[in-house]
């Protein structure tokens, strides 16, 4: 599993930080989707805050082994293609810290 993001998670439920892939490494934004009307659209819109656009989308899932919630997440871009991961607890204590971890299509 590898580490594409490392997150904090601001006092308005937002995460800010960076991912960095061996080609990218772009500050980011995983903002909660505020305007969600439908089931079907993403729970967080993920943005580059180096320029505004956006990258990709999260979504609210729960885990069939453990039952917790966590977020699953998708960014694409020209540099990368399409990425998937997932939202989760950075190593150590701070539950402030997060980061996205690569789901590899494999």
């Amino acid at each position: 599993m590898a580490t594409i993001a490392t997150l904090t998670v601001k006092q308005d439920g937002s995460l800010e930080g960076t991912l960095a892939t061996l080609n990218v490494t772009a500050p980011i934004a995983v903002l909660p989707n505020n305007r969600k009307t439908k089931d079907s659209e993403p729970d967080f819109r993920i943005i580059s805050r180096k320029n505004g656009f956006e990258l990709g989308a999260g979504w609210n899932r729960i885990s069939k082994n453990t039952g917790e919630e966590y977020v699953s997440v998708s960014l694409s871009a020209p540099e990368f293609g399409t990425i998937y991961g997932n939202v989760a607890p950075a190593p150590g204590d701070d539950r402030s810290k997060k980061v996205i971890i690569w789901n590899s299509p494999n």
